[in-house]
C-alpha cells in the first residue's frame, strides 16, 4: 500500500524535493511528474498538491488545483474536480498570509505546511519494483503515457551511470539544468546515493546573458555539468568563448540530452569550453528513466557519436528485417530485461497499454522509437525520432541529419523537418525561424539547399523551405515534428496541453506553399 502523493513542482520547491529522493523517501510515498497533463486526463487523485512558487498549496481529496499565473494582476488557478475544470481566483482558496489549514478552503501556503509539528518521517524496507516515480511522455501524438517506475530498478540503473559511465564520486559537485518535470532532474537526484553534491539552480539559462551558467559552475566549483544541444548551439551562435572568460579547471565532464548532438557541437566545445573533459552525449528516456547510450571514461570521443551503449542494456539496432546491423541505420530496441524498464503504467491492471507501447512491433522485444546508427567503434549515433523518420524515394533519412545542417547557419534560429504525402511519395519540408527581422530570401532558399546538399546527400534538399515565427516544443523543450505533420495532412492534434507553446500550431493550418 502507498500514498499518492502529488507534487506539481517548479524549481523553486526542489530543494525541498531533493529529501524526497528515490534514496530517501518515506515509507509509501510516490512522486507524480505532471508536465504533460496528467490531471486534466484523470490519471490520479492526489492528496497533496503544491503549487507555482508557492503561491497556492493545498491538500485535496479528489480535488485539485494548480497555478495558472495572473491575470488582471490577481493570481489564478486552474481547479479540477470530478465535476470538470474552471479557472477560479486564488483568492477564494487563501484569504491571508497567516491562515492555517483551513478545511472549509482546503488550502495553506506552502511554507507552512513544512512548518508542523509532525511526527518524523517513517522509513522502511519495501520490495525492489515498490512505486517510486510516475513519469509522463510528451504526449505529443496522443494521451501521455503514465509510467509508473520502481525504487530498485531505478537507484541501480542510476548508480551503474553515475558511478561507471559518468565518475561520479563523494568529491563531485553536480549539476544538470533541468525542470523539475524532466526525468533528468530524478537522475540528477539520485546522484545523493554516492555522495556528491547537487547544484540547482532556478532561472533562465540566458538572464543576464547567456554566461550565467558559465559563472555557475566556476563560482561553485561544478565539476559534472548537464545542459542540452541547444544551449550549446546558442553559446556558439552568441560567439562566447568560456573558457577565455571563466575559471573551468573544475569541470571534467560535460553532458548533453534532449536531441542528438551536432558534430559541430563537439567541435565548438574542445575548442571554446575545455580541452580535457569528457563530452557525454547521453539518450534514453521518461520511458526508462535513464539511458540507454551514454558516456565513458576511459573510452575515446568521437565527434557526432555517444560513446557507448549502456552496461548490462542489450541495444541494437534492428534493420527491416529485425536483424541486428552494425554501421547501418536502424530501429533502435533493447532484446533483454533491464533493471529501469517500468513496473507498468498508471490504471492499466492487465497490462496491454505497456505492452503495445514498447513490445507489439517486435514480440518480446523492446522497441523504443529511436532511429540510430551503431558504429564500428561501439559508439551510437542518434538520428532522431523512427516515427518522424523521412523516407523520399524510400531512403530513411533521420530529421536530426538535416537539423544539424541548418542550425549551424548564422541567418537560422531554429527548424524543424517533416515529410509530407505528395502523389505516391513523400517529400522533405523544412520550416525556419530565422534571426531578427531577416526574410527568407530566393538566395537564402538556395543557400539553405546547397549546404543541406553539399554535408549529406542531394535526398535530404527540402522540396520546400517556408519561413516561420516559432517552432513547437513539449514542455520539456522537444521539437513536435508529429503534430505538425498530422496538421499539413489534415488530421487533428491531440493533447496541445503537453506543448509550451501550442499557439505556435496556428502557423501550420492552410498553408499555400504546401498545396503545390
Amino acid at each position: 500500500m502507498f500514498k499518492k502523493v502529488l507534487i506539481i513542482f517548479s524549481l523553486t520547491v526542489s530543494s525541498f524535493l531533493l529529501a524526497g529522493s528515490a534514496a530517501a523517501l518515506p515509507i509509501g510515498t510516490l512522486l507524480y511528474r505532471t508536465g504533460s497533463g496528467g490531471l486534466a486526463y484523470g490519471y490520479n487523485s492526489p492528496n497533496l498538491i503544491t503549487t507555482k512558487n508557492g503561491i497556492v498549496s493545498g491538500i485535496y481529496s479528489g480535488h485539485t488545483a494548480i497555478y495558472v499565473g495572473k491575470e488582471n494582476g490577481e493570481d489564478y488557478i486552474v481547479e479540477a474536480n470530478p465535476g470538470g475544470i474552471m479557472k477560479v481566483p486564488a483568492k477564494y482558496f487563501i484569504n491571508n498570509r497567516n491562515n492555517e489549514y483551513n478545511t472549509e478552503q482546503k488550502a495553506i501556503y506552502f511554507d507552512t505546511l513544512l512548518n508542523n509539528n509532525s511526527e518524523p518521517l517513517e522509513f522502511e524496507q519495501v520490495p525492489f519494483d515498490h512505486p517510486i516515480y510516475i513519469m509522463y511522455s510528451s504526449g505529443t501524438t496522443g494521451v501521455p503515457k503514465c509510467i509508473v517506475h520502481g525504487s530498485g530498478g531505478t537507484l541501480l540503473q542510476h548508480y551503474k551511470e553515475h558511478s561507471l559511465h559518468t565518475n561520479v564520486s563523494r568529491h563531485d559537485t553536480i549539476s544538470y539544468f533541468t525542470t523539475c518535470g524532466w526525468m533528468m532532474w530524478n537522475w540528477l537526484i539520485s546522484s545523493l546515493q554516492i555522495g556528491a553534491t547537487v547544484f540547482l539552480y532556478d532561472g533562465s539559462p540566458s538572464h543576464p546573458n547567456i554566461n550565467v551558467l558559465w559563472r555557475k559552475i566556476e563560482e561553485n566549483k561544478i565539476t559534472i555539468f548537464g545542459t542540452s544541444p541547444k544551449f550549446l548551439s546558442i553559446c556558439e551562435k552568441a560567439g562566447i568563448i568560456p573558457r577565455n572568460e571563466f575559471d573551468l579547471g573544475s569541470l571534467k565532464a560535460l553532458l548533453s540530452t534532449g536531441s542528438p548532438l551536432p558534430e559541430e557541437a563537439f567541435h565548438w566545445v574542445y575548442e571554446n569550453v575545455k580541452h580535457d573533459l569528457q563530452l557525454s552525449s547521453i539518450s534514453g528516456g521518461t520511458d526508462i528513466i535513464s539511458c540507454f547510450m551514454l558516456g565513458c571514461p576511459i573510452l575515446p570521443v568521437y565527434e557526432g557519436e555517444i560513446q557507448c551503449r549502456g552496461l548490462g542494456m542489450k541495444v541494437e539496432a534492428f534493420n527491416d528485417y529485425a536483424k541486428p546491423v552494425i554501421n547501418e541505420k536502424g530501429e533502435l530496441v533493447c532484446t533483454q530485461p533491464f533493471p529501469s524498464m517500468p513496473v507498468g503504467f498508471w490504471n492499466d491492471a492487465d497490462g496491454s497499454k505497456y505492452k503495445s507501447a514498447y513490445f507489439n512491433y517486435y514480440p518480446g522485444i523492446w522497441r523504443h522509437g529511436d532511429y540510430i546508427k551503431i558504429t564500428e567503434t561501439g559508439g551510437v549515433i542518434v538520428y532522431g525520432r523512427s516515427d518522424a523518420t523521412l523516407k523520399p524515394g524510400g531512403v530513411r533519412i533521420g530529421t536530426a541529419e538535416i537539423y544539424r545542417v541548418v542550425e549551424q547557419m548564422e541567418e537560422i534560429v531554429d527548424s524543424l523537418v517533416i515529410g509530407q504525402t505528395w502523389g505516391k511519395d513523400i517529400r522533405i519540408i523544412l520550416f525556419v525561424v530565422l534571426r531578427g527581422n531577416k526574410l527568407l530570401t530566393h538566395e537564402l532558399i538556395e543557400t539553405i539547399k546547397q549546404n543541406i546538399g553539399k554535408q549529406t546527400t542531394p535526398r535530404h534538399i527540402p522540396a520546400k523551405i517556408i519561413q516561420i515565427t516559432d517552432i513547437p516544443r513539449t514542455i520539456s523543450g522537444k521539437k513536435v515534428e508529429i503534430a505538425v505533420t498530422k496538421i499539413i495532412h489534415g488530421e487533428a492534434v491531440e493533447n496541445k496541453d503537453a506543448l509550451a507553446n501550442p499557439e505556435s500550431l496556428s502557423q501550420f493550418y492552410n498553408i499555400n506553399a504546401l498545396t503545390i
